[in-house]
């Protein structure tokens, strides 16, 4: 039995199978997307009519590898990741992910395994390891096996822009003022909101809360933390959410980092937790029937929370120390990953709006690139809008496991202004500020390289080399305003 073949023939997954068919028939389902994760974060995948759903459960679809990296070419015109001459993956559907798009209500997704070819000669229908979301399965699952069932449990923050569009359809500003936590500002976007916030609650996502940042049109819009699987998910979904209600309204949902400089820019805080126990719980969101499978609508509640302090103090318990300890120990090599894009080191330079520069921790001193935000949790700052959520996660896990391990000591928190801390002569490590410089850490990290493995590791970099190459190769017209007349 091949992997491919475990995972079909998985315990429990047939009724699935049968109860996706019953939704298919109740909600009246015609199409249904099939997705998965590209490196970069993208949602791609195939459209197929609904009444082949049983054949694509069992048998899967087949699509060309290099699907994982976009299907884009290099600079020099070579594909990244999978040439012309290399097989097709096999998309295996995970029923439990099965939901109704509220949007167009003919249509459903569900979220996909990728393996390696039934017919290739090396490792057939194995995992294939540049699939960045079965990665994470396979990362989390190992992880708690080495460590007694402990499990991550994460919230992210999305912060995203909604621009307006010109004639030719460009960015043309944001659709609100930059006033931070402003009502006003707010009410302007409500209608964008609420909709954004319709369809969320319709696909499983428990939205919690909502305010307008400090940029033009820049809305956080927070759901319920969870399982890190389900979390990566949901970001996955609320992101192509934003892009339908965008088209409604003709806006530009935004998740570039760094659109507009001398405003904050976008990030992705993500607040972690390490737990043992709990138990899985449906949230029906008010919801008579459900539109979709029981998987969208569950959220893991109760257990032990290992990050909670002790008696006698604000610390975070052992393992929460060690973690922290972990996530600064390789917090370099992080940041090629949470701070994956050119535009990304923008936020990094335009330091006078809270972004985390340097490897350090304390409590609400968001100096640092680690902050415990309220006890129980602790906030990864150094992470932007552009994140590919499976890989940072994975990544997260292995700088953890490292900590534990390795029993990393974090040292004291930092409740001074990190940068008064470095004029009193603190040393602290800079986090790498260029594409280019992440991309070498990365590459001299042997644990954050691991949530990499195999093929995504190549895929990955070629694709980052790539984009930094072809900025580095690129007259800009800074270049041209600050070099065109310059001499003699």
């Amino acid at each position: 039995m091949s992997a491919l073949d475990d995972h079909v023939h998985a315990p429990g997954r047939a009724d699935l199978v049968k109860q996706v068919r019953s939704r298919i028939k109740e909600l009246d389902i015609r199409y249904i997307y099939y997705q998965f994760i590209s490196v970069t974060g993208r949602i791609v995948g195939k459209g197929v009519p609904a009444d082949h759903w049983e054949a694509v459960a069992e048998k899967g679809f087949q699509l060309v590898y290099g699907a994982t990296a976009n299907l884009f070419m290099d600079r020099n015109k070579r594909y990244i990741g999978y040439g012309p001459e290399a097989s097709e993956l096999v998309g295996i559907p995970d029923p439990e992910t099965f939901v109704q798009l509220p949007w167009e209500k003919q249509v459903a997704r569900v979220f996909c395994t990728c393996f390696r070819n039934r017919e290739e000669p090396t490792d057939p229908g194995w995992f294939l390891t540049s699939d960045c979301r079965g990665n994470l399965r396979r990362i989390h699952a190992q992880f708690q096996k080495d460590h007694g069932g402990l499990h991550l449990r994460h919230g992210t923050e999305p912060e995203m822009m909604w621009l307006k569009k010109d004639e030719q359809g460009k960015p043309a500003g944001g659709a609100s003022k930059a006033y931070c936590y402003h009502i006003d500002q707010f009410e302007a976007l409500r209608p964008v909101t609420m909709k954004v916030i319709e369809y969320a609650r319709a696909m499983g996502l428990d939205m919690i809360q909502a305010d307008h940042e400090d940029a033009p049109g820049q809305i956080e819009n927070n759901f319920m933390y969870d399982e890190a699987l389900r979390t990566c998910d949901r970001l996955s979904t609320f992101r192509q959410i934003c892009a339908q209600v965008g088209r409604e309204f003709n806006l530009i949902a935004c998740f570039m980092s760094k659109p507009f400089m001398g405003v904050s820019a976008s990030g992705c805080h993500h607040n972690l937790s390490l737990w043992k126990g709990g138990e899985d719980a449906v949230n029906p969101l008010g919801h008579a029937s459900l539109p979709g499978l029981e998987g969208s609508f569950v959220h893991r509640k109760g257990g032990e929370n290992c990050f909670l302090p002790g008696p006698g103090g604000p610390k975070p318990g052992p393992i929460g120390l060690m973690a922290i300890g972990g996530i600064i120990e390789h917090l370099p090599a992080l940041t090629a990953i949470g701070c994956s894009t050119v535009n990304s080191y923008r936020r990094l330079w335009d330091q006078g709006f809270w972004a985390p520069v340097y490897a350090d921790w304390g409590y609400q001193n968001r100096t640092c690139g680690l902050r415990v935000s309220a006890p129980g949790r602790f906030e990864y700052r150094a992470v932007d809008s552009m994140v590919n959520p499976y890989l940072m996660a994975g990544a997260i896990l292995k700088a953890f496991d490292d900590g534990i391990k390795r029993k990393l000591d974090p040292g004291e928190p930092e409740s001074r202004n990190i940068y008064e801390a470095m004029k009193a002569g603190k040393q602290v490590t800079k986090l790498p500020l260029s594409l280019g410089d992440a991309l070498d850490r990365l590459d001299g990290d042997e644990v954050i390289k691991a949530a990499l493995p195999d093929e995504m590791y190549r895929v990955f970099t070629h694709y980052k080399r790539d984009e930094w190459e072809r900025f580095m190769a690129t007259v800009t017209d800074w270049d041209m305003d600050t070099y065109l007349d310059c001499l003699p």
